[in-house]
Formats: C-alpha cells, structure tokens, sequence
C-alpha cells in the first residue's frame, strides 16, 4: 500500500521521481527476496516498478502520467471485468511508435538485488496492435507501417531484457482468451481477432533461433484484477489449440482456477508441440490461484501436476501460479483485505507451490 501510495502521489504531483523509485526499490528488494526465500529457483522483482502489465512501454504510470508521444488515453478499452471494473488502453494519434520504456530497465536493477536467475514478464505486440483504432486510419501512419514499428520495438524489449541478464522471458497474452468472447460493451472482443494475434505474435518470435525459443514464454489467463476475471467463461477449447500455434518454448497457464482441470490438461496434452520449429512446448500449469486468499497446500500442487502428468509428457511439464499478484498498481485486492495482506499471502502461495512441485517432482522421478 505504500508503494500504491507513491504512485498515486506521484500522478498528483505531490510525489517526486526520485521518491518513488525509492519506494520502487524498496518493493523490489522485498519480493526478490521474500521469492528466494521461497527455494523458488527463478524469481521476478514482482513487476513492481510497472504500474500496468498491458502498457508499461508507453506510459509511466496506469493513470496515464508521463503517456509517449503520439499517444492520446481515450483509447478502447482493453478488458471489462465481471465485477464491472474496466482498462482502458491508450489510442494512437500518429506515428511513429515507439517505447519510452524497455522491461530491460526492470531487469537491470533486479540483477544488482538478485541471487538467482530472473524471468521478465513482457507485454505482446497482440495487445499493444489495441493502439491503433479499430476502423479508423491514423493520418499518415498506415496499419501495416504500425505493425512494422510495434513488431521491431517488441522484439527489441525481448532481446535487451535477455541482454540486461534475464534468464528467461514471458510474454504476457491475457488478451488471448479475451478474444475469444464477444462481449457487447468491448467492441474488439467480436471482431475474432484471435488467429491475428497469434500471426502477429509469430512476426516478433520468430525473429529468434530454436536455442533462444527455448526462453521464451507466453502467458495466457482469463485475467486477475482486483479478485475479478474478464474471461473465465471462455473454453479453453476456443483458445489452446490456436495458442500452440506460437512457436515459443514454453507456456504459463492458467489452471489453478479452472472447474475441470484434467480437462485442459488433456487440452494441453493434445495440442502442445514436441517440436515447436526445432523447440519443445513446455506447459507450466497454474496450480496457484492468487484472486483465492486460501493458501493452497504442498499436497494439492503435488497432486495436480501428478494428474497433469497423465496428460501432458513429464519432462514438458512444469508449475507456475496464476495471474493476479500484481497485475495493475491500484488492485486494492478485495477478497484479502488489503493489498498488504495479499502480499504476506502471496508468498506463503508461493512456498507451497515450490514445495508441491519438489514433491510431485520425486514422485515422477524427474530433477
């Protein structure tokens, strides 16, 4: 909450750059190591220094402080929640496009705090592609030269993260299930957009070899904010068979949440790729659901990756947690309490989930 406190400050004016980078460095510290403490064997500065998953490239701060040039914040929204909360996205006015703010910038102070490797979550050019309005041209900026320029800045964000030492990056494509609902009051989510995300996502992955594949991921949920979904009544049926399509390494799933879970293993099973142009799919299965303040248990992660394995190829197959421990800076976490219990809470899910894999890891016979 102190650190939501800077952020909400520093939209008002009243917090200086230099204060909130302290309080910055200060959330990062703690969730590197609070993470490490966990035995977790690769750990995340907590995306603390990003106000928003979906637009930390282009804006400083989710109420649109420090918003890059040719950019105006009355773009479309990008998600409504069943709770009735919505993001909104900002519109593109003119080009060209480019990031004022590269993940890299995260990783590189992460590494003077870490002492294990760090994974860096990115955001997908398929969400960023809601820039530009959906019937409208932008004088002078055609879609295509947009695509152009988003694809080269997203590549970048990639390779300079890697290059800043991050051991693996994931792709954040919440958007994903989310188009693959209709909804009335977000215009988008009709237009089937879903096998043009995955084409756009393939422009910008690509771009790097097998080898380099191997590390990087992609992340699809059904959304977690403020203990709230935008698409967790889509069928997994509509979206995993697509998603494979993406040539990536790896894939963090959200699962942990799901009312029939074998049933997208199987899902996961069937359609993941053991040879993905030269990489194999590795499924990371949420067993950790981060809206639920209920810690679940060792026992219960072992047993749900015992049950995925029947499904998906033991060496294909890992542990990761929902969305929803950070995903915008004013989540104010509602069913915890307050985002500090959350906090104290999230850690606790983590150490269950580190020690439910070990388990279910010597049951399979697998380091």
């Amino acid at each position: 909450m102190k650190l939501q406190a800077a952020i909400a400050g520093y939209d008002a004016g009243k917090t200086t750059r230099e204060e909130l980078t302290r309080e910055q460095d200060a959330a990062c510290l703690d969730s590197i190591q609070r993470m490490e403490a966990t035995g977790a064997p690769i750990v995340s500065d907590g995306e603390q220094r990003a106000s928003s998953f979906a637009t930390y490239p282009i804006t400083d701060t989710l109420a649109g402080t420090g918003l890059a040039e040719n950019l105006a914040a009355d773009g479309q929204y990008f998600a409504i929640f069943t709770d009735g909360h919505h993001r909104q996205l900002p519109r593109l006015t003119g080009g060209p496009f480019r990031y004022k703010t590269f993940a890299a910038e995260y990783v590189e102070k992460a590494m003077k705090m870490a002492t294990r490797p760090l994974k860096q979550a990115v955001i997908a050019p398929s969400m960023l592609s809601l820039l530009y309005p959906l019937d409208d041209e932008v004088k002078g900026y055609s879609r295509e030269k947009f695509l152009e320029d988003l694809c080269n800045e997203c590549e970048r964000d990639i390779r300079k993260s890697f290059a800043a030492g991050a051991k693996r990056v994931s792709i954040d494509f919440t958007e994903g299930r989310l188009a693959c609902r209709n909804d009335p009051k977000n215009p988008w989510t009709g237009r089937r957009m879903l096998e043009q995300f995955i084409e756009l996502n393939n422009r910008v992955i690509d771009r790097f070899s097998a080898q380099e594949r191997t590390d990087i991921g992609i992340h699809t949920c059904p959304g977690g904010d403020c203990d709230s979904t935008h698409s967790a009544d889509v069928d997994y049926a509509d979206l995993l068979p697509s998603m494979f399509k993406m040539n990536a390494g790896y894939f963090l799933i959200q699962l942990a949440s799901e009312k029939d879970k074998e049933r997208v293993y199987k899902l996961c099973g069937t359609h993941s790729r053991a040879d993905a142009n030269g990489v194999p799919q590795v499924c990371f299965v949420g067993v950790i659901n981060p809206l639920n303040p209920r810690v679940e248990t060792a026992d219960e992660v072992c047993e749900d990756l015992l049950v995925a394995s029947r499904h998906i190829p033991k060496e294909r197959l890992g542990s990761t947690d929902d969305c929803g421990f950070s995903p915008f800076s004013i989540d104010v976490k509602p069913k915890h309490g307050s985002p500090d219990v959350a906090r104290d809470i999230a850690f606790q899910k983590i150490a269950s989930r580190v020690k439910g894999t070990a388990m279910a890891s010597e049951k399979l016979g697998v380091g």
